[in-house]
C-alpha cells in the first residue's frame, strides 16, 4: 500500500506518495527516501511508545477513510555491512480504519536499498525514548 505497488485504485502512487505533501507542510520532508516502507518483523520483541520525533494529528488524506494520526520515530538498519538511516512510519491504530498491520510489524522510511528482499535478516537500532522495544 505505501509503495503503490498493491492493486488498490483508491492510492494511486501509493499510500506514501499521497500524504508526502501533509507531512511536508507540518515540517517533515521525506523527499529524500524512497517512498515506500520495508516491513520488519520484530518478534518475539514489542514496542511501547514513548516520545516520537514527529506526531501529525487528524491528517485528511484521503477521500476514502477518516482522518489519521501519524508517529515518526528515528531508526538506523543495518544491512550488509551498511547503516542506513531513516524513520519508522506509523499510522495510529487508533485512527486507522484500513489495511490492519501486524502488532509485531514496524514500516521503515529509509533511502532506496538495492539487493535486500522479504526473508533477509537485518538489525535495527531505536531510541528507547522515542520507542521501546522490549522482549514479549
Amino acid at each position: 500500500m505505501a509503495s503503490g505497488i498493491s492493486d488498490n485504485e483508491r492510492y494511486p502512487g501509493g499510500t506514501l506518495y499521497q500524504q508526502l505533501p501533509y507531512f511536508k507542510k507540518r515540517g517533515l520532508d521525506l523527499s529524500s527516501y524512497f517512498l515506500g516502507t520495508i516491513n520488519v518483523d520484530i518478534s518475539p520483541y514489542q514496542f511501547e511508545i514513548g516520545t516520537p520525533k514527529h506526531f501529525f494529528k487528524a491528517i485528511p488524506w484521503s477521500n476514502y477513510i477518516p482522518p489519521e494520526n501519524f508517529y515518526f520515530f528515528d531508526v538506523k538498519l543495518n544491512f550488509r555491512h551498511k547503516e542506513y538511516k531513516g524513520l519508522i512510519y506509523m499510522p495510529d491504530p487508533i485512527t486507522k480504519v484500513d489495511h490492519v498491520q501486524e502488532q509485531s510489524i514496524l514500516e521503515l522510511i529509509l533511502p532506496r536499498i538495492y539487493g535486500i528482499a522479504y526473508g533477509f535478516k537485518v538489525c535495527i537500532e531505536v531510541k528507547d525514548e522515542q520507542l521501546l522495544l522490549f522482549e514479549r
